[in-house]
């Protein structure tokens, strides 16, 4: 039986939506553990946290010196519980894109047996909402294109919202990632696919942001479109055995 889940929330100027995330998921439940890993937010997230923490000690703040990438703060906030012996380990956006009432589904999941489970907006019953067609368009082609040419089946590759079985992504070894932005989430998809973990996908609908601002930028999406590419070069060159 799961005893300890947690969630590793990345931070970058989330001050205004910060409040009512903690409150969304403690609506969920009182005894999913928090932490957020912000990097030196200059609007004051992470003292906010820090506040929140006094009267809630699940809530708990992993400070970083600079805006490092999104694979940096996941690699570090990873490292950290799962030295800390979690069971099961969540990530997911902390704008309220991602509905914190969906994570009891995927913790079932997981003691139903799955090693890894997607909050996925591309399966039956998914979607997005307040999208742009312009954000719709990019983010369905690239993953068509990513299940395409890493002859991956996971419907929605660059979902953030998921749920790990501790084991398995200490097995993956998050630390030897390389990607920073959005492919890191890809990169840890394909390592899950090639060792031949259980993957399932839950459907959620994704809202557009409505506090703050988006981080998401072309450089990021450039960096995404190289790695996969990438990464298929190399499948087709040395097999699937090369991270």
């Amino acid at each position: 039986m799961l005893v300890r889940s947690i969630v590793v929330l990345p931070t970058y100027n989330e001050a205004e939506s910060i409040r009512p995330y903690v409150r969304a998921l403690r609506a969920v439940s009182d005894d999913i553990e928090l932490l957020v890993v912000d990097d030196n937010s200059p609007d004051g997230t992470g003292d906010i946290v820090r506040e929140l923490g006094v009267d809630d000690p699940r809530i708990r703040l992993l400070h970083r010196e600079a805006k490092d990438g999104l694979g940096a703060a996941y690699r570090a906030g990873f490292r950290q519980v799962l030295d800390e012996g979690y069971d099961v380990v969540v990530s997911m956006d902390a704008d309220l894109s991602h509905d914190p009432a969906v994570i009891p589904t995927m913790l079932g999941l997981i003691e139903a047996g799955a090693d890894v489970v997607i909050g996925s907006r591309y399966v039956e019953g998914g979607g997005t909402a307040n999208w742009p067609v312009h954000r719709r368009l990019l983010s369905r082609w690239g993953n068509a294109y990513t299940r395409a040419v890493l002859g991956i089946g996971v419907r929605d590759c660059t979902a953030g919202f998921r749920a790990y079985r501790a084991e398995v992504l200490e097995a993956i070894r998050p630390d030897t990632t390389r990607a920073e932005g959005y492919a890191f989430l890809t990169e840890l998809i394909r390592r899950l696919d090639h060792e031949g973990y259980r993957i399932e996908e839950t459907p959620i609908v994704f809202t557009d942001r409505t506090l703050g601002s988006s981080k998401m930028s072309p450089a990021i999406i450039a960096e995404s479109m190289w790695r996969v590419t990438r990464w298929a070069i190399v499948n087709r060159l040395f097999g699937r055995d090369r991270h």
